[in-house]
């Protein structure tokens, strides 16, 4: 990938464009402030033309890591459903697995409940024909007539009991019909919201499939292209670094004493997070090196300048995303890229700390981070020993 800026490359119309610039420049030395203004402004409309370029020129890689990324999240997001309809599916079997089994126990109970039930029918009918009043009257002895008297309110209280029971189990068997049919009804949608995931889940794996044999191919016609784009590259900083410098002949006073230089190892850090791509360690098959740091951050997370300074750059580069370049004075240059959103345009002055841009991935990275580079009269310099510690 194409992350950072040893890999920038634009259209070649940026040489001749920014060389007219530095042409204008060296002839607005001494210009007045109403003429720097509009030295300014018309850097301001260089910049909207070069960026109309550049996103006219920027497609192919861009937009297969952007369909890839996008194809990735939709088979995560295809698995993660398809794998709950999986678990719902099996907790609504053994719901229904256990609702068949207990209607089949309850129908047993009601049959025998049924016959009791006949019984004790037959048993009150019976009963009937003689009143509790009568079976207390016939009796002489009255321990017997104690005796009658309890056996009857347990025949009428046990008959009470059974006749419970076995409404109770008509109705729970009348509950179990309705939400056996309701879970089987879901059952068979589960199975088919699950079959129709499934066939999503190829379709989005297909397509991931083709992405992957497109940027393999850009990479590999890229990797043919690697010594022309360090020359462009070297062309580009040199370019940018002389723009910087007509930047400042455009007067700000600004303190000796707050100068970059006497400020190593007292800056502040870009943006919260921990370093996960250090200065100067080996990437793309060794071939090329980190020029700077990458700062795994929160999507959104603000983003500060180190220092004083002025924006030299405020736009959107390929492979680089959303990029903020400022100059400090003194030959030294801060960059951050992959930014969510920029919110300072060219020409503004920053103070140390103030919020220029927020964390995002933009430029092809997979997850949110800052790439923070420091330059010194155009030549990457590690940035960790600028920083105060932690």
């Amino acid at each position: 990938m194409k992350l950072m800026p040893e890999q920038f490359k634009l259209p070649r119309l940026l040489s001749p464009l920014l060389c007219v610039l530095l042409c204008i420049a060296s002839h607005c030395a001494y210009a007045d402030d109403a003429e720097e203004r509009a030295k300014l402004e018309r850097i301001k409309k260089a910049m909207a033309e070069l960026k109309a370029e550049l996103e006219a020129t920027k497609s192919s890689r861009d937009e297969l890591l952007k369909t890839l990324e996008g194809s990735e999240k939709n088979i995560g997001d295809l698995n993660q459903k398809a794998n709950q309809l999986k678990k719902e599916l099996d907790e609504r079997q053994q719901n229904l697995k256990g609702m068949r089994e207990e209607r089949s126990q309850l129908q047993g109970k009601k049959r025998e409940q049924q016959a009791q039930v006949g019984q004790h029918i037959n048993a009150a009918y019976r009963l009937g024909q003689q009143s509790s009043v009568r079976l207390i009257l016939n009796q002489q002895d009255p321990t017997t007539v104690a005796r009658n008297m309890k056996y009857y309110n347990y025949i009428i209280e046990a008959r009470a009991d059974k006749i419970d029971d076995f409404a109770t189990t008509i109705a729970r068997i009348n509950t179990l019909e309705p939400e056996i049919a309701y879970q089987a009804e879901k059952l068979e949608s589960n199975h088919r919201e699950l079959s129709r995931k499934k066939e999503q889940l190829v379709s989005a794996q297909q397509q991931r499939k083709s992405t992957l044999g497109k940027l393999n191919k850009n990479i590999s016609t890229q990797g043919q292209e690697l010594k022309a784009m360090q020359r462009d590259r070297s062309r580009l900083e040199t370019l940018l670094n002389e723009v910087a410098e007509w930047l400042n002949e455009i007067d700000i006073p600004r303190s000796s004493s707050d100068s970059f230089a006497s400020a190593k190892g007292k800056l502040p850090w870009p943006a919260a997070g921990k370093v996960v791509k250090h200065f100067g360690t080996s990437r793309v098959a060794n071939k090329m090196r980190w020029q700077g740091m990458l700062i795994r951050s929160n999507s959104g997370s603000p983003v500060s300048a180190v220092h004083y300074g002025r924006i030299v750059f405020s736009d959107y580069l390929r492979g680089h995303g959303l990029l903020i370049i400022v100059d400090h004075g003194g030959g030294y240059m801060s960059l951050y890229a992959h930014n969510q959103a920029l919110y300072k345009e060219l020409g503004e002055w920053v103070d140390r700390g103030e919020v220029i841009a927020s964390v995002g991935n933009t430029g092809g990275l997979q997850s949110s981070a800052l790439y923070f580079e420091l330059r010194y009269q155009g030549q990457p310099t590690n940035p960790k020993t600028w920083f105060r510690p932690a």
